[in-house]
């Protein structure tokens, strides 16, 4: 017994620790096939993206989110690492049963450490199987995290953690035995039930089955490193190694999600200078290998766990776009092909084959074939991602933010659509009407500059317009960017100008811009369409910095003396403006509309007075919640209304859902499974509410429109209305009129007769 399983043993280590090591020089190779990134994007501030992975792995901040799920993989996680000495253990063990680690090995706080951990992880790893089965797609079908997931590996994963837990649990009441524990101590405290049941048996018994589990233990533990060697693309288990280079080299070295801005448009690791660019440039994906390095990486980290398919606006409404499931497409396909890739293959820019038949002679057949797949086509086409999927995405960021390892999902699908939009043209066809708009008229509709202003002529107060009645900005607090739907939209309209009246009422003193300026080119970005975005920014920079005009720097601080503030009542011109801008030189201070009405109320320069009766529940845009992180001051500004009872829907804050209008979605048709905003407004009639509130003219349309047909159906009350934060304050802040008194008459009263 024991001969065979030190020859077992040893024999299975060799080999593991050889294909692991094989492992994973294949994947290190195969990252570096992506292209370069522009230099310190992914490297800026190394101290800082330590403290971050640092907090990220220990502090499990995303996975906790998820009440028990995050407890207990945190220890399943933690063990796996923090219990490797007790594979040394075992080895010893093989030689000698009683046989100790030197120094630490009957070393108290030692001892209570594996004891600890090796039993949490026992309990952990059990606390998601059932979580798993509970949830398995044969029972919750699209519903389950898990549907689409490798379930097969999952399953492996899971044994080989449990029966591994198991064994140091074993073998440390066998230890117990052989060193003579015979009552409760510290250092067994968990393991002693089972040394008291071992107890009776002879010492050779112990010894035999010590050499056993021992085997077992390390048996089990290589046969997982020669599986996940042999299978790179085995995310639910290679990410325990990725996921930390992932996190480390995420966009943002504090930590923070890779949401608001999209990255600038990059070539060969440079950014692509769009007044001039070079001959070679690349303008999107349409090869897995024209991702970043980083893009490979994410794809080779997921781990499957469903957590972005969850919260997916998109597949919750029957589309077929999931997060977890393109990502693990593009994984499969990258590994796939990396053997005709690392071989030299490739296609230059004419679509010819750049390595010779002598270079490929050895790539496998299914390599090649793999190799000339689209990376986006339909099932017919044998593509790797339908296009369906591609235009399924409305950029929420509900993936991103959940991604326990930091994978930056819509930066990958906004690079396949680039590729589509500015190279193949192909894109649904209704936002066609939309760019041609934004090109001849600088807005989404089509409508004549002169439209922009138009709305300041139904409010009984000057509103100042630059270029007009003002020079610059420099007398000024408040630069109010309207946007095309606040200015152009009517419903969007109410909100501007119940905005424009509170800051009125409250003494602000702000301008607008005269009807030259252009959309902030959010759409077209997200869209695809890269160079629409450029020359609408680059115009509206121009703009923007004449209309700020030149300020002197202040000596001490060396920047301008006086504030470029802009408030923005549109989410995405003030996502756009504050994050993107400023990768084209337009810096500004931008702020949302309830930021600063907010502030305001604070101050006392907005008093609301007049009750607003009703159960209101908020709608977070994902534009203003996720992706810049402001959910305060929407709800403040409700609490400060008199009268209002608000009740959160079930998905709200950092899992709101989507209104389905982002991502350009708000210029296409909604042809799949259920329309978004119907589920959403669904979920918001489930309360029974008076008012459903939000704070965009996007989200504000959407709600709409559907709250509108579910009156129509006779699904809603028709009392419910769908207002902005802004319309609610301005309803609460001006007093009620009072009614005017009947005239006295005139006449006398006739004598009694």
């Amino acid at each position: 017994m024991q001969l065979a399983a030190i020859i077992v043993s040893i024999a299975i280590t060799v080999v593991a620790v050889a294909l692991f090591g094989r492992a994973t020089a294949q994947i290190y190779r195969f990252v570096r096939l992506g292209q370069p990134v522009p230099a310190g994007t992914r490297t800026g501030d190394p101290k800082q993206r330590t403290i971050t992975l640092v907090k990220e792995f220990l502090g499990h901040t995303r996975m906790n989110r998820w009440g028990i799920v995050g407890f207990a993989h945190w220890f399943v996680a933690v063990g796996f690492f923090s219990l490797l000495l007790t594979i040394v253990n075992a080895f010893g063990q093989l030689f000698q049963a009683d046989w100790l680690i030197p120094i630490i090995g009957d070393w108290l706080p030692y001892e209570i450490f594996t004891e600890f951990l090796g039993l949490m992880t026992v309990l952990g790893i059990v606390t998601l199987i059932v979580i798993r089965q509970l949830s398995r797609p044969t029972k919750a079908g699209r519903k389950s995290r898990f549907t689409g997931s490798k379930t097969g590996q999952a399953y492996f994963v899971e044994a080989v953690i449990l029966i591994v837990g198991l064994c140091i649990m074993t073998l440390r009441a066998l230890e117990g035995v052989q060193h003579h524990v015979t009552g409760w101590e510290p250092g067994f405290f968990a393991s002693y039930p089972l040394i008291a049941l071992l107890d009776g048996l002879d010492l050779s018994t112990i010894q035999h089955l010590t050499y056993f589990v021992a085997a077992l233990k390390i048996v089990t533990s290589f046969t997982w490193m020669i599986t996940v060697s042999l299978n790179t693309n085995m995310g639910v288990a290679w990410h325990r190694f990725l996921g930390f280079p992932n996190i480390w080299f995420k966009r943002n070295a504090d930590g923070s999600t890779a949401l608001g801005a999209l990255q600038p448009m990059s070539t060969g690791g440079k950014e692509i200078d769009w007044e001039d660019p070079a001959e070679d440039a690349v303008f999107g994906v349409s090869q897995v290998e024209q991702f970043s390095w980083k893009g490979i990486l994410d794809f080779s980290t997921c781990t499957e766990c469903g957590r972005c398919q969850s919260q997916c606006p998109a597949w919750n409404t029957g589309k077929p776009l999931s997060p977890k499931l393109l990502i693990m497409s593009l994984r499969d396909h990258a590994h796939a092909k990396a053997p005709y890739l690392l071989a030299g293959g490739g296609k230059d820019m004419e679509g010819n084959e750049k390595a010779t038949e002598e270079q490929l002679k050895d790539v496998p057949a299914s390599a090649i074939a793999e190799a000339e797949r689209p990376l986006i086509g339909t099932a017919e086409e044998n593509g790797v991602i339908d296009p369906d999927v591609l235009w399924s995405c409305t950029t929420c960021g509900a993936c991103v933010e959940q991604c326990p390892v930091d994978i930056e999902h819509i930066d990958h699908i906004v690079d396949m659509r680039r590729y589509q939009v500015m190279i193949e043209s192909a894109f649904p066809s209704e936002a066609g009407t939309m760019l041609k708009n934004l090109e001849k008229k600088g807005n989404p509709w089509g409508l004549a500059k002169k439209a922009r202003v138009e709305w300041t002529k139904e409010v009984d107060f000057e509103v100042p317009i630059v270029g007009k009645d003002v020079e610059d900005l420099s007398e000024y607090d408040y630069l109010y960017w309207v946007g095309c739907a606040g200015a152009l939209e009517d419903r969007a309209k109410k909100t501007t100008k119940a905005f424009a009246e509170l800051l009125n009422i409250a003494g602000v003193k702000f301008a607008i811009m005269g009807g030259d300026e252009k959309c902030t080119g959010d759409s077209p970005r997200r869209l695809g369409n890269e160079p629409l975005f450029q020359q609408l920014a680059q115009e509206n920079v121009a703009m923007l910095n004449m209309a700020f005009g030149e300020d002197d720097e202040d000596e001490s601080t060396k920047k301008p003396k006086s504030a470029k503030r802009i408030v923005s009542t549109c989410p995405h011109c003030f996502n756009t403006i504050a994050n993107e801008y400023p990768q084209l030189g337009g810096d500004y201070e931008v702020i949302h509309h309830t930021q600063l009405l907010q502030h305001l109320i604070d101050e006392g320069k907005l008093v609301p007075v007049t009750p607003v009766d009703g159960l209101i529940t908020y709608h977070d845009p994902c534009y203003l919640g996720r992706h810049n992180k402001v959910y305060t001051p929407p709800r403040e500004i409700m609490s400060a209304v008199p009268g209002l009872r608000q009740q959160e829907m079930h998905r709200h804050k950092e899992r709101g859902f989507c209104c389905g209008a982002g991502g350009a979605r708000m210029w296409m048709e909604e042809r799949i499974g259920k329309r978004i905003n119907n589920e959403r407004v669904d979920e918001a009639l489930s309360l029974n509410p008076d008012i459903v509130s939000t704070a965009c003219p996007f989200c504000l349309v959407m709600l709409t429109d559907s709250v509108n047909g579910k009156k129509n159906e006779g699904k809603a009350k028709e009392s419910v209305t769908v207002v902005d934060v802004a319309q609610l304050l301005l309803e609460s802040v001006k007093a009620p009129v009072e009614p005017e008194p009947e005239p006295e008459s005139s006449e006398e009263p006739e004598p009694a007769k």
